[in-house]
């Protein structure tokens, strides 16, 4: 068998219908959504499968729905095929999927707090004062030395280092927008994403010191996957540490890329994107073309999985 890992997506993946499918054809994926319901006191799963648009794209919305989603869909490829993977990560909110996974929290208890860290994340700064972009074709020392530029004493730094040439940054509006600007003096694409905070910058540490407090109540379980962590790109073990990591990422860079390749020196050779879209499929295959790449989100990819 392929060493596998599963990998599990974030904030940016979701859209209206998301599990859908799922729900109407497998009573395990309902099962997931009707205890998401529960837990959350609304309807989380009709914000998946119909909206609106505007409701789903709230950050305190958009988290636990696509935590919901990931793990009716990983249910789904637990009761009907088994595969056991030897290492699991997640971008962002998505590592959260990947604790479950591991058997590290409880679903009931995950997607309470990933709705609160949704709600602190949106509130550490107020709406217009933050924001992020992307910058293409720059690598990292490059990205630093940009933000130290732009920043005029506001804050701006790296937030997500997704695959070789595509590096976020988050931080105050203006900085980042004086840094779009000047990448693209430099030849360079840069592109504003459409969110309404700077996440993974410093200026989420309220939303830090917020989330620690709440995953206070929280037991956490032994990982029965091991994790490759967002921020330190290694491979965690120790449930004695899931905590602090957790709540470290809220304002520290996302080191996708390296996580990747820590996989692949752990020898994986097939990653599976599990949960709506393919957006972490893309990125491997940018990172390491020789690694297989799936992803598993509705009935057409869970056939296409089967085959393999």
């Amino acid at each position: 068998m392929k060493r596998t890992a599963f990998i599990f997506p974030g904030q940016g993946s979701q859209y209206i219908g998301m599990g859908k499918e799922f729900h109407e054809n497998f009573p395990v994926a309902r099962q997931v959504f009707e205890e998401a319901d529960d837990a959350l006191h609304f309807p989380i799963s009709a914000l998946c499968f119909k909206g609106p648009s505007d409701q789903l794209k709230l950050t305190e919305n958009t988290q636990p729905a696509i935590l919901a989603t990931s793990v009716a869909v990983l249910r789904v490829l637990q009761t009907e095929d088994g595969i056991s993977p030897q290492l699991a990560a997640g971008h962002s909110l998505g590592e959260y999927s990947a604790l479950v996974a591991s058997g590290a929290f409880g679903f009931s208890d995950a997607i309470q707090i990933v709705r609160l860290r949704g709600r602190f994340m949106q509130e550490a700064v107020p709406v217009g004062e933050g924001t992020m972009a992307a910058v293409l074709g720059m690598d990292r020392d490059e990205i630093e030395k940009l933000c130290e530029e732009v920043s005029q004493g506001e804050v701006i730094s790296p937030a997500n280092f997704n695959c070789p040439g595509q590096i976020v940054v988050a931080g105050h509006t203006k900085a980042v927008h004086r840094a779009v600007d000047k990448a693209e003096e430099r030849g360079k694409k840069a592109v504003l994403l459409p969110v309404s905070a700077p996440f993974h910058s410093p200026l989420m540490k309220p939303a830090g010191s917020r989330l620690e407090k709440e995953l206070e109540r929280i037991t956490v379980g032994d990982l029965r996957i091991p994790i490759v962590t967002n921020v330190e790109a290694d491979i965690n073990v120790s449930k004695a540490r899931v905590k602090d990591l957790l709540v470290t990422q809220v304002f520290h860079p996302v080191r996708w890329e390296e996580s990747m390749r820590r996989m692949v020196q752990e020898g994986i050779e097939r990653v599976i994107e599990i949960g709506p879209g393919k957006v972490l499929s893309g990125l491997m295959r940018r990172i390491d073309g020789g690694v297989e790449t799936k992803n598993l989100e509705d009935i057409q990819t869970l056939k296409t999985l089967k085959k393999i």
